[in-house]
């Protein structure tokens, strides 16, 4: 689809400056741009290309000041990544929409098929599974007995839903992903060895969240596991039994959550953060890549390191690191002084 500068302009209500009639056909990173591109400009680090980029029209923030001529048209908006993303959001929503039952696959008599859903090759549905309007599962998908999967839930090749767990509406879970498998329970014995503890609980996603691929949310051992509304997983994520995951909380991949915490809402969680089992986490958190959570923590913190403490004090503590061989040398020297000292 080709489109206008100008156009363009008017549908995401940007203020355009440069050839209106410039035509847009395509989308790409500000440094591989080609002509007919459009791009964006979000981040500082990235400002220098946009002097040397090859593309078309690039978004940028209203309050923009080139430091020198720029050849690409300019669109400013108050966001040009929420704008971008709304673009893309639009564009992928034009694709043309699977529907249907591919075959061979497996759905249980009692399992009601809406009329717009699809379901791919060698699936499988078990009984008593509720499938929502619109739901897309695609080949080779496992969804389990009982389960709930709401409207417009996407399973993407290969998602397993273990039986029981329900799948809010708007959700998306990405391939490989498993949800609902045991918790880890095992009872240790008088003769070392392990006792497996029945999981009887389940997963609860809310609406709108997104697991992504070869992620893993485990069953609770009684009651649920919860991924409140709005909560965006990564790839390669461990989740617990019983833990909860609060609203609109994102989180990088390879975390891992031991059993029984419970984190609150808007957190913002870096890749291979590890928490602790028991924690009770806040709300409105930074949580560094590779931080590690021992603790309880509270409201609004920015933490870094194992384990994990203030970003500033790791800062800190960080420049001290650097000169600790330096550091090492000077307390050497001193106390060959003082024993100089001592003898005379």
């Amino acid at each position: 689809m080709e489109i206008k500068a100008s156009q363009l302009a008017a549908l995401i209500g940007a203020n355009i400056e440069g050839d209106p009639d410039i035509a847009i056909n395509n989308y790409a990173k500000i440094e591989e741009a080609t002509p007919g591109c459009l791009t964006f400009l979000a981040n500082p680090k990235y400002t220098h290309f946009i002097y040397t980029t090859q593309a078309s029209a690039v978004l940028v923030s209203k309050d923009f000041e080139p430091e020198q001529p720029v050849k690409a048209t300019l669109l400013r908006v108050d966001d040009p990544y929420a704008t971008l993303a709304t673009l893309l959001n639009y564009v992928n929503s034009q694709r043309p929409q699977k529907t249907g039952v591919e075959l061979p696959c497996h759905i249980a008599e009692d399992v009601k098929v809406p009329a717009d859903a699809y379901i791919g090759a060698f699936a499988y549905i078990d009984k008593g599974v509720t499938l929502g309007k619109n739901v897309k599962i695609y080949p080779q998908c496992y969804v389990g007995e009982g389960v709930t999967l709401g409207d417009d839930v996407t399973l993407y090749p290969g998602a397993t839903i273990y039986h029981g767990c329900k799948i809010g509406n708007r959700c998306t879970i990405h391939s490989g992903a498993v949800i609902g498998g045991d918790g880890f329970g095992f009872a240790p014995q008088a003769d070392g060895t392990y006792n497996k503890i029945a999981q009887v609980g389940i997963v609860i996603l809310e609406d709108d969240v997104e697991i992504g691929a070869n992620t893993t949310i485990d069953r609770a051992t009684m009651g649920a596991t919860i991924i409140k509304r709005g909560v965006k997983l990564d790839n390669l994520i461990q989740v617990g039994h019983n833990v909860e995951i609060g609203e609109n909380t994102v989180m990088a991949a390879q975390c891992g959550i031991a059993g029984s915490t419970k984190i609150g809402k808007n957190n913002m969680v870096g890749g291979q953060v590890g928490f602790a089992g028991h924690l009770t986490i806040g709300d409105r958190n930074g949580f560094g890549a590779q931080c590690g959570v021992p603790g309880n923590v509270g409201d609004d913190k920015r933490l870094l390191g194992t384990p994990a403490i203030n970003a500033m004090d790791f800062a800190r503590q960080s420049a001290y690191l650097k000169r600790l061989v330096e550091m090492y040398n000077d307390i050497k020297q001193l106390k060959k002084e003082i024993e100089t000292l001592k003898q005379q």
